[in-house]
């Protein structure tokens, strides 16, 4: 069985291999540290059986590389692994089609439970989280359904604006000219339906973690949806 384990903690990533091989002792194990390298893992070998993914790391923020690759990706499991353990934020991950949740918190034993119950084609949601589902916001799922569409590079420019960079510290950073990452933004933008980067900002803040992350984009929402 192929797993990928994406994370950018590599003392953290050892002791999710260690509980994999434990739960699947014939799994052969790769390892990836960022969303720009977890994409060209699963372009390389798009066999992969199951995705244990980090919600923070380089290339991603919030649910973002969630949904992303969920939607590029959508037979493979992915269960997420977080520092996270509010019942909300779980309870949006598998709304967001996550096959799974480990805290990082989690003991070894429960990691082992956790990839078996996954691997055997079920859900695996840790027991404080249990319960009635939490709907997602209806912009949150908007913005889910209109970032699903982006390809892998799009995306990376995607969260290289929420963090703030210029065209040109993205062009160095892709090692590509800034009139492509002006196309880039230009395809963006019309897929999201606005007419700036602020506003693409606003939107990608819906997939946050933190709740109160998530500012009054709501409006900004419709009016790019209004707007297409």
């Amino acid at each position: 069985m192929s797993v990928l384990i994406a994370d950018d903690h590599p003392l953290f990533r050892d002791a999710l291999k260690r509980a994999v091989l434990q739960a699947l002792p014939d799994a052969v194990l790769r390892e990836v540290d960022s969303v720009a390298a977890l994409h060209a893992a699963l372009e390389a070998q798009p066999d992969t059986e199951l995705l244990l993914l980090d919600l923070h790391m380089p290339g991603a923020a919030g649910f973002s590389a969630l949904v992303h690759t969920r939607a590029q990706h959508p037979g493979l499991p992915i269960v997420v692994v977080s520092a996270h353990e509010e019942p909300a934020v779980i309870r949006r991950a598998i709304a967001h089609g996550a096959s799974g949740y480990i805290p990082k918190s989690a003991p070894v034993e429960t990691i082992v439970e956790a990839v078996r119950q996954v691997q055997g084609g079920d859900l695996w949601i840790p027991s404080a989280a249990r319960g009635a589902a939490t709907p997602l916001k209806p912009a949150e799922v908007g913005v889910a359904a209109q970032i699903a569409q982006f390809t892998p590079q799009q995306f990376r420019v995607l969260n290289m604006i929420a963090e703030g960079l210029l065209n040109k510290q993205i062009a160095y950073e892709l090692g590509v000219s800034e009139a492509t990452v002006k196309a880039h933004m230009t395809a963006i933008m019309r897929k999201l339906g606005v007419s700036n980067r602020t506003q693409v900002a606003l939107l990608a803040s819906h997939l946050a973690v933190d709740a109160d992350a998530i500012g009054n984009g709501a409006e900004s929402f419709e009016a790019g949806t209004h707007a297409q």
